[in-house]
């Protein structure tokens, strides 16, 4: 569900695009800043009011207007306890009103007038109980015991390193391991934010500007952080930060390689990006140093496969061999001559590549995008430098024309690049983050996974797949969290679900798509049960068709026929899938509605198709548990609470068979349901979901989370209700 913006939001937004496309050090940036300041008051956001009235003053902000913005300035300061401050701001306003001559005496006594009134705030504050500041409050709600890995970097104490010639490296663990206890806590080695939509719409004969929001405005694209107030790039008007220190590290580390190359990199798509940032983080001494280790254990152990091959495989049949020196050849690849398994880009140049399985194509399409890259990065001048960097040239012209033929450097770069770009299909990770937001005037959040980048995480991705996983991963900007679901005994492998989860798919679906993806045969222990069963000819519950006289499900490929052999009709599936697309295009329309505040022809309209689904979709068919989220949203709005928690408790149903008891899905349904009692003071009921909602999300998500707090901030309310309000329901 996209983001809803309030109208100070959107000028917010308006004027964060407005900043990326002024000049920089120009009084027109000076006034967007502030502009933007305003709108930021208005919605809240202090600390980041603050920093924009510091980026308008520092770009020139027109002495005229100075009382105007110092009063917002001492109003961001007051709301936020730094009262000293506060004080020091009403001073130099003070000043700048007695030394300003142009101020008419109307405006002079309007602003002595909103002066003092903020002076009365600042005794106010002073006499209200100090308490403790928020930043620090959080941090120490943020403590967690923590033990750290002598020997693999990022992971608890609680977690080993293995490896073998048929499961390759993973993890296992040490001691016995609870539900919600964290075992790797990293930061990307790198990450590249995936961007939105284009900013220019083709409306009829006109072109239009598209204000919608996307990855590229909501996030810092160096720490993915969440913004509304961001510092624009100095030499493109693509990248933005959520400060300073951001902006100067991206630029010392790889932006001021990639900015001329935007077009380029956002052409070519993601993995391209990330195979280039990648070298670029990692520096060409040490990519150099990597590649010239690689082939000298290439020619030590007589590989005759092509360079791309990992040394995984090629040191398989050495893990445990006796004889062979640790410090020439790691019982581990990827570890350090310590033996240590560091997050470093020797470990991220150790991922597997697969180059035997990708098909000829992609590998041709692969080569032809960091070819592409290196020559663009010749053209624009980038040079090695001796001690191992890279640096754009200012002047290209005054060196002369450019050889066709690539730079040593720039072809061993590419080498790297080439690598990694391989890498990337079995290891990059997806970072997503659940965005919340409410339809019309909906007391209940709805929240979606976006995914917002593609990072490489060493240490997490040392983990298996399984089908039926005992961990969950979590993300807060460019860090990772893993979390134990399940309880996990001393000595059993730690496994994590690369997409396909026994309860979203059926296990042939499942092996096909791994075989795909991944260039394996899963054998966790939940396909071979599964495939020990008869499940030909029926689809997994998810994508059901079921018969319309007795409900049984159909089978079949073009031409289904129901299962239970009782029934003689024989239905088309184009026939099925045509009447799907409409059920889809008839909840899409009701979603609109409930966006526009009109929850009552929502309702109706999904009531129509509720009634139609039960005539040819299976009972846990997902499209079924999506009319029943939304009919739910539809009478939370109007406050028809039982009604609503009713129509929940069904999506819940489906949801869980899809997606598992403990899963982050499971969580955020909960939640929802929680929400809905809570507003409809079933007190009982709602104290018991806010329970299992707790514990969900405790291990999904941590038990210091945001929805983890509402939900304690719930469960403290609903206590201290009297005994007269608790079975009110409606």
């Amino acid at each position: 569900m996209p983001i809803l913006l309030s109208q100070c939001g959107h000028c917010s937004f308006l004027s964060l695009q407005a900043v990326s496309h002024v000049a920089l050090d120009s009084p027109e940036m000076s006034l967007c800043y502030a502009n933007r300041s305003a709108a930021l008051f208005h919605l809240g956001k202090f600390v980041d009011c603050l920093e924009d009235i510091s980026r308008a003053q520092a770009q020139g902000y027109p002495d005229r207007l100075q009382p105007k913005i110092l009063l917002r300035k001492t109003e961001c300061l007051l709301h936020l306890g730094r009262l000293q401050e506060a004080a020091e701001a009403i001073s130099e306003l003070e000043s700048k009103i007695a030394m300003d001559q142009s101020l008419t005496s109307t405006t002079h006594q309007t602003l002595l007038r909103k002066i003092s009134q903020l002076k009365m705030k600042a005794c106010e504050k002073e006499s209200s109980p100090v308490s403790v500041p928020e930043a620090l409050s959080k941090t120490l709600k943020d403590l967690e015991l923590w033990e750290e890995n002598g020997k693999i970097s990022s992971a608890s104490s609680s977690v080993g390193l293995n490896f073998d010639s048929c499961r390759g490296r993973h993890l296992v663990a040490t001691k016995d391991i609870l539900p919600g206890e964290s075992l790797v806590k990293e930061e990307a080695f790198v990450s590249v934010l995936i961007p939105g939509k284009s900013l220019l719409l083709q409306d009829g004969a006109e072109t239009t500007w598209d204000t919608s929001v996307t990855n590229e405005d909501l996030h810092c694209h160096h720490c993915l952080r969440q913004l509304l107030a961001s510092m624009p790039c100095r030499g493109c008007s693509y990248a933005k930060y959520c400060s300073k220190e951001c902006a100067q590290l991206a630029w010392e580390q790889y932006h001021s390689i990639e900015c001329p190359l935007g077009a380029l990199l956002l052409t070519l798509g993601v993995f391209s990006h990330v195979a280039l940032r990648t070298v670029l983080v990692a520096g060409f001494a040490e990519v150099i140093s990597s590649m010239k280790r690689f082939y000298e254990c290439d020619k030590e152990h007589h590989n005759p496969e092509v360079r791309g091959k990992s040394v995984d495989e090629t040191l398989n049949s050495q893990a445990g061999m006796e004889g062979v020196s640790e410090k020439a050849v790691p019982l581990i690849p990827g570890c350090e001559d310590d033996g240590q398994y560091r997050a470093s880009y020797q470990a991220i140049f150790h991922l597997l590549t697969h180059a035997e399985n990708h098909s000829p194509e992609h590998k041709f399409l692969c080569i032809l995008s960091i070819v592409a890259i290196c020559k663009k990065l010749q053209e624009a001048g980038v040079t090695i430098l001796s001690q191992g960097s890279c640096e754009s040239q200012s002047n290209v012209k005054a060196q002369g024309k450019m050889s066709a033929e690539l730079s040593p450097e720039l072809k061993i770069l590419g080498e790297a690049m080439l690598r990694h770009m391989l890498q990337l299909q079995c290891n990059a990770q997806a970072v997503t983050v659940i965005r919340e937001s409410a339809s019309g005037d909906s007391a209940v959040a709805n929240s979606e996974q976006v995914r917002l980048a593609t990072a490489l995480f060493p240490v997490t991705s040392l983990l298996n797949h399984s089908c039926d996983p005992n961990t969950s991963v979590t993300f807060s900007g460019t860090a990772a969290t893993v979390r134990a679901s399940h309880p996990i005994t001393r000595g059993q492998e730690i496994f994590h679900c690369y997409g396909p989860h026994y309860c979203r798919m059926g296990a042939a679906e499942r092996q096909r798509w791994l075989l795909c993806q991944y260039f394996f045969e899963c054998q966790c222990q939940t396909c071979l049960d599964e495939l020990g069963t008869d499940v030909t000819g029926i689809a997994a519950p998810r994508e059901r068709f079921c018969c319309s006289s007795c409900h049984a499900p159909m089978q079949g490929e073009d031409v289904l026929r129901c299962s239970s052999g009782a029934c003689m009709p024989l239905v088309g599936r184009d026939f099925l899938l045509r009447r799907l697309g409409d059920l889809q295009m008839q909840i899409r329309t009701a979603l609109e509605l409930l966006k526009d505040n009109q929850p009552n022809q929502a309702v109706e309209l999904l009531l129509r198709c509720r009634v139609d689904a039960e005539n040819f979709l299976s009972a846990e068919h997902l499209l079924v548990g999506e009319i029943e989220d939304r009919l739910a949203q539809g009478y939370a709005m109007l406050g028809k609470w039982q009604a609503a928690a009713g129509h929940l408790r069904r999506s819940i149903q489906i949801v869980e068979a899809h997606h598992g008891p403990s899963s982050v899905e499971m969580g955020h349904e909960l939640f929802k349901l929680a929400q809905i009692l809570f507003n409809g003071f079933a007190v009982s009921e709602a104290l018991s979901t806010i329970q299992r909602a707790e514990e969900v999300l405790s291990v999904s998500g941590g038990p210091q989370s945001a929805q983890v707090q509402e939900l304690r901030e719930m469960r403290a309310c609903l206590l201290e209700l009297p005994r007269s309000l608790r079975h009110r329901v409606e």
